[in-house]
């Protein structure tokens, strides 16, 4: 169908009110695809509501989720009390928060339906020429090699060409003016959404959607 948009939809960080007001305002039909990048949880006030969102769409369109680096920091919580801490001081303590949960009943209050989003997010996601990951990729290693520390952990203030014929979109590296960093064979769209924006990038026409945490929005084309 060439009415058929692919959307990106960049790190959201516990804001539900900007991503409603995104969701909201996307024109969307039937046949549109959404991959979400990662980091839906930790540093923002409502990461509970966010995940109910993200569940209900993905039951009404076609959607895939990305695994970030802080759905790996929350998991790594369950192993132990560093690990716990860690997580809390990395923004985790307003994730618990917004789940009314504390350091002993966390898991049971996340529950399954919950559970169940956090465990099914994928490394990476291909669709046509582009790839979808969090941070970034190893620049010569192909996908099923590339490690935890470039998928989601590693900074890219100015990344590497990883292909010649394959374009990558990511989140991760904060673009603290808010705006999209394209660098043609890379495009970041993490736009600061605790300082600034929340992206939505439509590659289908390189247009794309911002809204804020006030719910004001603001479109342009890369």
């Amino acid at each position: 169908n060439f009415n058929m948009s692919t959307y990106a939809i960049g790190d959201i960080h516990g804001c539900y009110d900007a991503l409603n007001t995104l969701l909201n305002t996307l024109e969307i039909s039937s046949d549109d695809e959404f991959v979400f990048l990662g980091d839906y949880i930790d540093k923002g006030p409502k990461t509970k509501q966010v995940i109910d969102l993200l569940i209900e769409f993905s039951s009404k369109h076609k959607t895939t989720f990305v695994k970030g680096n802080h759905e790996i920091i929350m998991s790594d919580a369950l192993k132990g009390e560093k690990e716990f801490d860690r997580w809390f001081n990395a923004g985790g303590e307003l994730t618990l928060n917004s789940y009314g949960a504390n350091k002993e009943n966390w898991v049971k209050k996340f529950g399954d339906s919950h559970w169940g989003f956090y465990n099914s997010l994928v490394d990476y996601h291909e669709i046509n020429n582009y790839i979808f990951v969090h941070a970034g990729l190893e620049k010569g290693i192909p996908l099923e090699k590339q490690s935890d520390n470039f998928l989601f952990n590693k900074k890219f203030e100015t990344p590497e060409n990883f292909s010649e014929n394959k374009i990558v979109v990511c989140g991760h590296t904060l673009r603290r003016d808010g705006n999209i960093a394209n660098f043609g064979h890379t495009i970041c769209i993490d736009t600061n959404l605790k300082g600034s924006w929340l992206t939505s990038l439509n590659l289908s026409n390189n247009t794309f959607i911002q809204s804020n945490n006030e719910n004001i929005t603001r479109t342009g084309k890369l």
